[in-house]
């Protein structure tokens, strides 16, 4: 039995879908009409609301075989820091200690947001003193990384579950992400606009470095998230920090192109100025440094852009069923 925090959202339940082909499932979630369908296809599980959670855990029996910590305040425009901390930083550490003393393996959502603008890179170094370098852009981003450092410290002290990975995941894109509105990938935004207007939008550039259209992002398939938290599973001597992208930064334009060759349609793409209150924050560039988790033993290549574009729009954005 397996328990996944966050199991009604994006990344969540296509994990969840995932370990039911193993055994049986325990969702801890609020489910509403927005995330409900994400998990539709499951049949009956047992879903634990959030403020159940601590009973569930003192009482469940059998214990969980492992923790997927997924769940979290995840918008990067939320303002709410003692929301923020609740949810990402103070339960995460609750779930930490609780992991630690049953000796059930943790595996949790950490974030790129950790690496702020990127100016010193996006190398999963986990030594306390690279740590202690990074300079997040947004509350959340300070969130996921004050419990990646907490993470290492407990580590490095002797107080630790026996096995844990902490995942930071860059560009995620894929079916069961439509709840999040705005929040969405860029995916399903380009092939809805498309599909009304016949047109894709991309923001201009404002770096004299990057053509317009040219700013680039490392955009991973939800299946590779899924695929490397279940060898996580099967390989439980590998801990630590762990970047989660491709290795490959793809432009935005490469995206677009994409969607338009799916849907077999002639590229039409209108670059349109940037908004100011982003323009100071924007990232031109994002690529995860992918050599730990290689280095760790996983060999699995991850899916070009291409295929899973064409995946997502083609098997789900185009068809009455979009869900996993």
């Amino acid at each position: 039995m397996y328990l996944v925090t966050g199991g009604a959202g994006f990344i969540g339940s296509n994990l969840v879908a995932a370990l039911a082909t193993r055994g049986e499932v325990v969702v801890n979630d609020i489910l509403d009409d927005a995330n409900r369908a994400n998990l539709a296809k499951r049949g009956d599980l047992t879903i634990v609301p959030p403020d159940d959670l601590p009973g569930w855990l003192d009482s469940a029996d059998p214990k969980p075989e492992a923790i997927f910590h997924m769940g979290a305040i995840s918008s990067t425009v939320e303002r709410d820091i003692d929301r923020i901390m609740r949810n990402n930083y103070l339960l995460s550490l609750r779930l930490w200690q609780w992991a630690a003393e049953h000796r059930v393996p943790f595996i949790y959502a950490s974030s790129a947001a950790t690496y702020g603008g990127g100016e010193l890179g996006f190398d999963d170094d986990n030594s306390a003193a690279a740590l202690h370098r990074q300079r997040p852009l947004n509350p959340y981003g300070w969130s996921k990384l004050m419990f990646d450092r907490a993470a290492r410290l407990m580590a490095d002290a002797g107080y630790a579950p026996p096995q844990w990975a902490g995942l930071r995941f860059f560009n995620v894109y894929g079916p069961n992400e439509y709840h999040k509105g705005g929040q969405r990938s860029v995916v399903p935004q380009f092939w809805q606009q498309i599909r009304e207007t016949g047109g894709a939008r991309l923001f201009q550039s404002h770096d004299p470095d990057y053509a317009d259209g040219g700013q680039l992002r490392d955009f991973v398939h939800v299946s590779d998230t899924v695929a490397v938290m279940e060898w996580l599973l099967d390989n439980p001597s590998v801990s630590g920090i762990f970047n989660l992208g491709t290795g490959a930064a793809r432009s935005f334009d490469d995206l677009a192109k994409a969607v338009f060759a799916t849907l077999r349609l002639p590229e039409n793409i209108e670059y349109v100025p940037m908004p100011d209150n982003v323009r100071n924050q924007y990232q031109y560039f994002t690529q995860a440094r992918m050599d730990r988790l290689r280095a760790a033993g996983y060999d699995k290549p991850f899916v070009s852009l291409e295929d899973g574009v064409r995946s997502y729009v083609a098997d789900y954005l185009e068809t009455n069923d979009p869900f996993v």
